[in-house]
């Protein structure tokens, strides 16, 4: 089946072809450890978890960097707030980061580099840089890259090189879009700094943000690799800088394919602590959500949509995954139920709508699909339970841990009597349905007819 990703370079949605055979070199820009992951950084980060586990799914073996941002500007100034060192400043963002990407079930990536134990590798490409004459020093000692040298600039953003604002510079790590102009591969160290810095051969000083992921990815995945992914504002400057400096060190091209995933909006308008509508998973946990409900809704939109995250949008997401838990709970995962033909169905449409371009709320919607010829016969076997733990391999919902967990807590007793209450329903019989359900209720159940089947929660 082919594969397609819109790459934001060509602006298309491109076939994906591997430079090597069954092999996937993927970079994705991990967290920058100033502060805890808000829900916009979750969204991206668990698009790149989809791409990733739909690449296996397709029988990649995938190679997966995500580098941890752990100096730059916004960390200094934080460790200097709390006045204590810069490591012990990012470790407890770090430890929160993997907590978070446990408990919204995203892989871990094979390698997880920090910024400040390769510092080496950023030096050596800042030298390859200056000896081609592409960077240059400033009088305080800072080293810049000259884009004007650099005549593919631009070509990631598509913006136009007359728009440059020739000899002005940029010390910032982070800058918009109309400050097009040299950017800091090395800022010198200054008394603002303080103990933050590194004695090296092309001065005291530490690396610019953009340096820090070319030399990464450089270090892992070679100078060419498949993917590069993050959010849209990594488009400008972080990724077209990142082009930049990697081909003009290397002179070769840098990646192949570039997925980038659209912004998180918070009822409606953009996330900010000022205006109280800043959330981390922290957040989501203390209202009673399971951080699972969050990774489903992000699956329901596609990565380059836009995501309103709202209150009531969490409580149908955990409405519907609860379902989804209930209906694995009714399965009988011991016999064949006649069902091969809507199961082969559902698989092609559930790959399908992946490869082409990780449509996940297509691949979700031929799951409902499924899940509705089953409660139309009336029951699912064998072959529903292992096409949906087949599915689950890249909707990362833990399916089967949760089916488990709300089979044990319900008896043997109440599942056969809320199968023989769908047997009366089906068979139109409704005094026995509620009768059945009367029943339920004096043994302390309450069962709740859903789109997706009944279910029973205790009283």
């Amino acid at each position: 089946m082919t594969m397609k990703f819109y790459n934001t370079m060509t602006r298309d949605k491109d076939e994906f072809r591997p430079m090597e055979e069954g092999k996937v070199g993927l970079y994705t820009c991990g967290p920058t450890v100033y502060d805890y992951a808000h829900v916009g950084n979750l969204r991206t980060f668990l698009f790149e978890d989809i791409l990733r586990r739909t690449l296996e799914y397709d029988g990649f073996d995938v190679k997966h960097i995500m580098n941890l941002t752990d100096v730059d500007d916004k960390t200094i100034r934080g460790s200097q707030a709390q006045g204590i060192s810069l490591d012990d400043y990012t470790a407890k963002f770090i430890e929160s980061f993997h907590a978070d990407r446990e408990a919204l079930n995203i892989e871990a990536a094979e390698v997880f580099p920090r910024a400040t134990t390769h510092v080496p590798q950023m030096v050596e490409m800042i030298k390859t840089l200056m000896e081609k004459g592409i960077a240059y020093r400033t009088e305080d000692g800072s080293i810049y890259y000259d884009i004007a040298k650099f005549p593919g600039y631009g070509k990631l953003s598509h913006f136009k090189m007359d728009e440059l604002r020739a000899g002005a510079r940029v010390k910032a790590d982070e800058y918009e879009k109309a400050q097009v102009s040299d950017f800091a591969l090395w800022k010198a160290w200054d008394e603002a700094d303080g103990d933050v810095y590194w004695d090296t051969e092309i001065g005291k000083g530490r690396p610019g943000w953009h340096i820090e992921c070319s030399a990464m990815s450089m270090e892992y995945l070679g100078q060419t690799f498949d993917i590069h992914t993050g959010g849209v504002d990594n488009i400008f400057p972080h990724h077209e800088n990142e082009i930049a400096q990697s081909e003009a060190a290397n002179g070769v091209r840098f990646v192949d394919y570039w997925l980038h995933a659209e912004h998180l909006q918070v009822d409606g308008r953009k996330m900010s602590k000022s205006l109280s509508n800043f959330y981390t998973l922290k957040d989501i946990g203390a209202k009673g959500y399971d951080p699972l409900v969050f990774r489903y809704l992000v699956l329901g939109a596609h990565y380059r949509s836009k995501l309103n995250f709202t209150w009531q949008a969490m409580d149908t997401a955990k409405i519907t995954l609860e379902n989804l838990y209930d209906f694995m709970c009714r399965l009988d995962r011991t016999k064949v139920c006649g069902l091969d033909e809507a199961v082969a169905r559902a698989k092609d449409t559930f790959a399908e709508a992946l490869n082409d371009d990780l449509n996940t709320p297509v691949a979700l919607a031929a799951v409902f699909g499924l899940v509705k010829e089953v409660n139309v016969q009336g029951s699912g076997g064998k072959e529903v339970w292992d096409a949906m733990l087949e599915f689950d391999k890249v909707l990362g919902l833990r399916l089967a841990e949760h089916a488990d967990s709300v089979r044990s807590e319900v008896p043997q007793e109440v599942l056969d009597l809320l199968e023989q209450r769908q047997h009366a329903r089906r068979s139109k019989d409704f005094a026995a349905s509620d009768r059945i359900r009367d029943e339920l209720l004096a043994k302390g159940w309450v069962v709740e007819d859903t789109p997706e089947g009944p279910r029973v929660k205790p009283k």
